[in-house]
């Protein structure tokens, strides 16, 4: 069992754990995950480590609400338990001692994209973040990536917030004025294949998170196969991190819509109205 020793509500769909693993904590690095069970009745699912106190023995998750078991998990109180929690999990992130980055987070995804990007700048990258949501109250994180990082750019589907559009339209923008050496973008499939696919012209180092359908966190159950580079590899083992210009972002997304009907309408969301240039 771990305790739940704070909660935090971020917006309407999405909170903040912190629970008591001492065992994942000591070990924890950037990139990585943690496979979680509230109750024995629930189901398995992953969630990447925001944050970690070796001294406290803790780790903080940050979770949206889209289905019973996440509903669940966000629902606890300070106090109450999650029955499992495994890790940690994946390939740790390979962090740069230099060199100047962008750090994409869309949705949920910018807590994912939070230790990436504060690993990068403890190490001596110049780190730049764009944060991506629909809308002013769903933007999360931005007062913690600020604390460390000075180039912050926010996006709003509908403009309530930062600059009206999508994440991709700041990228542009960044890329036409300078030289990156790295791109890390994680969130929606769809935001992270437009990321993918306007860097590729450009041949700029682009990595993403694949958070495809996890059971066991292994590899043992095939669950998050992707094919990278023409290759069927698994997100939960070789991965999260991976070249995003070669993931089959086509694929992944057929996997994706059979179970998520959130990323159905991301990706019907974007499609028709993220037009790029795929130009270099």
């Amino acid at each position: 069992m771990h305790k739940v020793v704070q909660k935090k509500q971020l917006n309407s769909e999405i909170c903040l754990l912190e629970l008591e693993a001492r065992d994942i904590a000591l070990s924890a690095r950037a990139g990585q995950f943690v496979v979680l069970r509230v109750d024995e009745t629930g189901e398995r699912f992953p969630l990447t480590l925001y944050s970690w106190d070796k001294e406290k023995g803790t780790i903080q998750v940050v979770c949206q609400a889209v289905g019973v078991s996440t509903k669940k998990l966000c629902a606890l109180t300070k106090g109450a338990s999650v029955l499992d929690v495994v890790g940690p999990l994946g390939r740790a992130s390979d962090v740069c001692t230099s060199g100047k980055m962008i750090c994409i987070g869309g949705g949920v995804g910018t807590a994912e994209a939070y230790p990436i990007a504060k690993a990068m700048k403890s190490a001596g990258c110049d780190v730049t973040v764009i944060i991506g949501a629909r809308t002013k109250d769903l933007v999360i994180c931005e007062k913690e990536i600020k604390e460390f990082c000075d180039k912050v750019y926010i996006t709003t589907d509908d403009g309530s917030y930062g600059q009206k559009g999508f994440v991709t339209d700041v990228l542009k923008e960044l890329l036409d004025k300078d030289e990156y050496d790295l791109i890390f973008a994680v969130g929606p499939v769809i935001m992270m294949k437009m990321v993918s696919e306007y860097t590729r012209p450009k041949k700029i180092k682009t990595l993403v998170s694949l958070n495809s359908i996890m059971i066991d966190g292994t590899g043992m159950c095939g669950g998050c196969r992707i094919l990278y580079d023409g290759k069927p590899k698994f997100a939960c083992v070789d991965g999260p991190e991976f070249d995003g210009h070669l993931v089959d972002f086509d694929d992944l997304e057929r996997r994706g819509a059979r179970y998520n009907d959130k990323e159905k309408k991301a990706l019907k969301h974007y499609e028709g109205k993220c037009k790029i240039d795929k130009g270099g």
